[in-house]
């Protein structure tokens, strides 16, 4: 990372520009230039791509970016989903595992960080719990994202981190079915069919209408651009609204839920 921002760096000074202008005519924060010139953030793809235009160079920051071995506690697939999920339009989230991260509340995402194997420590999960409640912010945008959420309804019923945690957690998410902005919906149990069965996705839109993709697995994460790919997980989201129960059904299960606390 350390070779990498020195080389954009050389090549940005080479160029006759300023940080505050290269980030400008980047469309990024100086301090993302910064810290990527100083090694301590990652150069991702797609910007090394706008770097490699700009700067008159035949892909080299491209190929670098592309071949940065992931060494932080965020891969790299997954920084560049978050940069896109700060500034998107829409997001469409399925979840079969945990409440998603945009809707949790501090004490559930501390507990949902607590229950990594092997056991990663209260400073991490304190990081990483600061972090999740930093991407939160897109909800208080000016303009924040159109939402829609479906989560499939063993997710209500786990008791991350205890009947306190899960009970706020509940309390949220139906203050959370109540926002004008945010549709949420519950895919039931006891299904005869059931379009989510390959596990959790997120679709995303982009302020230039391009649609992504996104999904994790136990090791590793992807961002999908293809749009054969994406269009085939838009029709599995568009199943599973119509698989789950609608609003008022869902603030009904949660209000049964909390009135059983």
């Amino acid at each position: 990372m350390k070779l990498v921002g020195a080389q954009v760096g050389t090549a940005r000074i080479a160029k006759g520009l300023t940080q505050r202008a290269f980030a400008e005519a980047l469309h990024i924060d100086v301090e993302t230039v910064a810290s990527i010139e100083q090694g301590r953030r990652t150069l991702m793809p797609h910007v090394a791509e706008k770097m490699d235009r700009l700067l008159g160079l035949p892909g080299i920051l491209t190929v670098a970016a592309n071949r940065l071995p992931e060494v932080d506690t965020i891969p790299a697939w997954a920084e560049e989903y978050m940069e896109r999920e700060a500034e998107a339009l829409a997001l469409s989230w399925y979840d079969t595992l945990i409440v998603p991260g945009l809707l949790q509340t501090e004490e559930y995402a501390r507990a949902v960080f607590g229950c990594h194997v092997p056991y990663i420590g209260e400073e991490k999960i304190g990081l990483q719990t600061a972090l999740r409640m930093k991407r939160q912010r897109i909800l208080r945008r000016a303009t924040p994202p159109t939402l829609s959420f479906v989560l499939w309804e063993p997710v209500l019923r786990d008791r991350l981190g205890g009947d306190v945690i899960w009970r706020d957690q509940l309390r949220h998410l139906r203050d959370c079915a109540d926002s004008p902005g945010i549709s949420l919906q519950v895919l039931p149990m006891g299904m005869t069919k059931h379009a989510g069965l390959s596990g959790p996705f997120i679709l995303l839109e982009t302020p230039d209408f391009q649609r992504l993709a996104y999904s994790e697995s136990q090791r590793g994460s992807l961002l999908v651009r293809d749009p054969n790919e994406v269009s085939i997980l838009a029709q599995k989201y568009a199943m599973l609204r119509s698989q789950a129960l609608n609003f008022v059904q869902t603030k009904d299960l949660l209000d049964r839920l909390l009135g059983e606390t």
